[in-house]
């Protein structure tokens, strides 16, 4: 079980899902605040904002929620004003973590995620300390009956993608960061919106842990992602399967 994107295994097993919610639905909002004001208020001609708003009917919010916040960021004036970060860092067991958020005030932010690498065994790095141990790539996901696997492979390489794998989980087709906005519109084209498309960080090699170690991790992943400035959180740790079922018990 890789540690990347948003750990959802693991994070299943958690309480107060409607509190979590809450601030999913957050996050999801500010994102496509600052998608909107980055171009177009329209999804159809704004590819940023269109993956804001297809994250947003996945977390099953509601559609005036969103609409609001495109008008509300749309409008001359008024509202906060976010400016994207990345943080880089390592956590225990020399994990290598990368968080992106969106904030309003950077030095709040920037001590704000010091204090929980601090607080929880890591420490945080200069920029680019890190990333160089992942790839950054384009990932768009389907449902499983979207369509076949062959199907689907053939689609995602005349698109330009690099890879497509079907899984219980659905369909994952991956490529370069350049291509990712041509290869998400052909997708769409034959197949319709996809479950997901977002930019990831996946880590080109990952170090094991057992299981005191992975909670630890994770407690400093916990910490992070609570943070409401925080938009996503990257590790390169993979979990064995016995130590995912007892973190899951």
């Amino acid at each position: 079980m890789a540690g990347h994107s948003q750990f959802k295994n693991i994070m299943h097993r958690k309480g107060a899902q409607d509190a979590k919610r809450a601030k999913q639905f957050a996050k999801i909002l500010r994102e496509i605040t600052v998608a909107a004001r980055s171009g177009l208020p329209d999804p159809a001609s704004n590819p940023r904002l269109r993956a804001a708003v297809t994250a947003a009917r996945e977390a099953n919010m509601p559609k005036d929620n969103v609409e609001r916040a495109i008008k509300k960021a749309s409008g001359a004036a008024g509202g906060e004003d976010y400016v994207e970060v990345r943080y880089e860092g390592y956590g225990p067991a020399g994990v290598a973590i990368i968080v992106e958020g969106l904030t309003d005030n950077r030095n709040r932010t920037a001590g704000e995620v010091r204090a929980a690498f601090s607080k929880h065994g890591g420490s945080l790095g200069e920029s680019n300390s890190v990333s160089f141990m992942f790839q950054r790539l384009g990932v768009v996901t389907y449902r499983v009956d979207a369509a076949s696997e062959d199907e689907m492979l053939e689609a995602a390489i005349e698109a330009g993608a690099d890879n497509a794998v079907l899984t219980e989980e659905g369909h994952e087709i991956t490529c370069e960061m350049e291509n990712f906005f041509a290869v998400r519109d052909a997708l769409e084209s034959r197949f319709g919106e996809p479950q997901s498309a977002k930019l990831d960080w996946r880590p080109e090699n990952s170090v094991s842990l057992d299981e005191e170690k992975a909670r630890t991790v994770l407690k400093l992943i916990d910490v992070l992602e609570d943070n409401d400035d925080v938009q996503a959180v990257y590790a390169n740790f993979d979990l064995p399967d016995d130590v995912a079922q007892a973190l899951a018990a």
